[in-house]
């Protein structure tokens, strides 16, 4: 899905312009992150392949025609989640292509209602690698090149409460080492898209220590600036930036390794899993916002309340 700079039909507009109008162009797709861009165009790709099968127009499309791909898409499986996704897709390829919205129409969105109200919208939640399981698994990754990776990945991952797509990005001058720890940019992320960038601290650990991991790893890759976690190829040479979907890999291979289901882990597992091992030992919720970005307290609550559901239960000693 390029970004479209519309022009009103009649309106001729000088060959000078051309190279703004390009620049115009790159500057739009940049409203969104990269992560919501390639979404976006998978998203689209499916929807035109639907409407293509049936001989419609994906773009524009009729309201009609997005109602009923929803019907289709929610009997082939899709989560509400999946959909409102495509919803957004669709809407974003009009908006850049200068077409009204048809999500915009009322049949579009009874639709998603009646989707969300049928299905149900419940999350389906990655289980947590909390502290001991993340320890355990990256006691399981070996030492060689990859088997040194992926335990600064996993080490790195959990103690920075990264987003995998926030981890893959991280260039070795984004660190600075302390005595404590390192200091950690992050200078892109879900809450920070506009790129001010946000420090966090990583701290030494005396069991499974990520400092520790990192520079083993950055050492045995011979990494000195650029990306800090890369593809290592058979042999052990070493290629470039690991993708995102690296890091769930890595997650699902270790928790396998120890013993664990992997379909009930994800890359966000390492997040998930700090934060609940925090709130276990009783952490300050503002302290956890610190270290995970989250700006709202409501979404870190349900970290807490589901570290503490046992704890002085309104049911102890009743039965």
């Amino acid at each position: 899905m390029n970004a479209i700079v519309s022009i009103p039909s009649g309106t001729a507009l000088p060959a000078a312009l051309a190279p703004d109008l390009t620049r115009a162009a790159e500057l739009a797709r940049e409203e969104k992150a990269a992560s919501t861009r390639r979404a976006y165009r998978s998203d689209f790709r499916i929807f035109q392949a639907w409407c293509r099968d049936r001989g419609v127009s994906a773009l524009p499309a009729a309201a009609e025609t997005v109602a009923a791909f929803l019907a289709h898409d929610v009997e082939a499986g899709s989560r509400p989640s999946t959909l409102g996704r495509r919803v957004s897709a669709i809407r974003y390829a009009h908006k850049l292509a200068g077409h009204p919205a048809p999500t915009d129409d009322e049949r579009v969105k009874a639709t998603m209602r009646g989707i969300r109200r049928t299905v149900g919208t419940a999350p389906r939640k990655k289980t947590p690698a909390t502290a001991d399981r993340i320890v355990s698994m990256a006691f399981a990754t070996g030492t060689n090149r990859k088997g040194l990776r992926d335990r600064a990945v996993l080490l790195m991952g959990f103690a920075g409460a990264f987003r995998r797509s926030e981890l893959v990005a991280l260039n070795v001058e984004d660190l600075e080492e302390s005595e404590l720890g390192f200091k950690v940019i992050i200078r892109h992320s879900k809450t920070d898209q506009e790129g001010a960038g946000q420090t966090i601290a990583i701290m030494r650990g005396s069991v499974a220590c990520p400092v520790a991991a990192l520079k083993a790893w950055l050492a045995a890759a011979g990494i000195s600036s650029g990306a800090i976690f890369r593809s290592v190829k058979k042999g052990g040479a070493v290629g470039g930036r690991l993708p995102a979907q690296s890091v769930a890999d890595i997650v699902k291979t270790y928790a396998e390794r120890v013993g664990l289901d992997p379909a009930l882990f994800a890359g966000h597992s390492m997040r998930s899993g700090f934060l609940t091992s925090a709130a276990k030992r009783g952490a300050s919720i503002f302290k956890m916002m610190d270290q995970s970005r989250h700006r709202s307290v409501e979404t870190l609550r349900g970290y807490v309340r589901d570290a503490e559901i046992f704890k002085e239960h309104a049911g102890t000693g009743l039965l």
